[in-house]
């Protein structure tokens, strides 16, 4: 075999690829799609002793994570990613939510700013209080992507999903409106650079 026809041999094998490729990439999307819960089932509450992690960034997640807390006493919570202002009376008049009880088992942290930085500051937090077993609320789209992120900066700990449905998901065939099927397609978008390693550092966590 020349080195022209070797050359060609591998032209064409790239062509090959480059053209499978939107179709591997939908056909993924697809997949992704198919995993976005509408309505989860009602979830088991939180072990006994387990550390809840809350992802903020949506509605919902962090009344689950209070009502988690409170359903089990062993329990703790940290809820990642708020103002760096925020402060507990603040939460409790956003969620409506009595927390004097659960107070001294809340944790707010305000240095992540991505998920990537709220998986650093999870893995911080839970090695610190040495618990083995985090229950991860946060929406069921952005599931996928912060469970990876928390395997990855946490790979000994138990991870139980915990997801929380926004509204827009409820809705019957969501994917065909526009505006949430942008939503699923940006969070696609990030998975995939998740999962090639290109989701950026966190400055706001040591």
């Amino acid at each position: 075999m020349t080195e022209r026809t070797a050359s060609r041999r591998r032209l064409r094998r790239l062509a090959a690829a480059a053209a499978l490729l939107p179709a591997a990439l939908l056909a993924g999307f697809i997949a992704f799609v198919a995993t976005v819960p509408g309505e989860p089932p009602a979830a088991p509450p939180a072990p006994p002793g387990a550390g809840i992690v809350v992802l903020t960034g949506g509605a919902g997640r962090v009344a689950e994570g209070l009502r988690l807390l409170a359903a089990e006493p062993t329990s703790r919570l940290l809820v990642s990613g708020v103002h760096q202002t925020a402060t507990l009376a603040e939460l409790e008049r956003a969620e409506g939510i009595p927390l004097t009880a659960l107070a001294g088992r809340i944790t707010l942290g305000r240095r992540a700013a991505s998920t990537r930085g709220n998986a650093e500051e999870a893995a911080q937090w839970a090695r610190e209080r040495r618990l083995d077993t985090l229950v991860v609320v946060t929406a069921g789209y952005h599931m996928p992507r912060a469970l990876l992120m928390l395997r990855r900066a946490l790979p000994e700990a138990r991870l139980i999903a915990h997801p929380v449905t926004p509204a827009p998901f409820r809705e019957p065939r969501w994917w065909l409106r526009p505006g949430v099927l942008r939503l699923a397609a940006g969070e696609y978008v990030k998975l995939l650079g998740a999962l090639v390693g290109l989701a950026p550092a966190d400055p706001g966590v040591s």
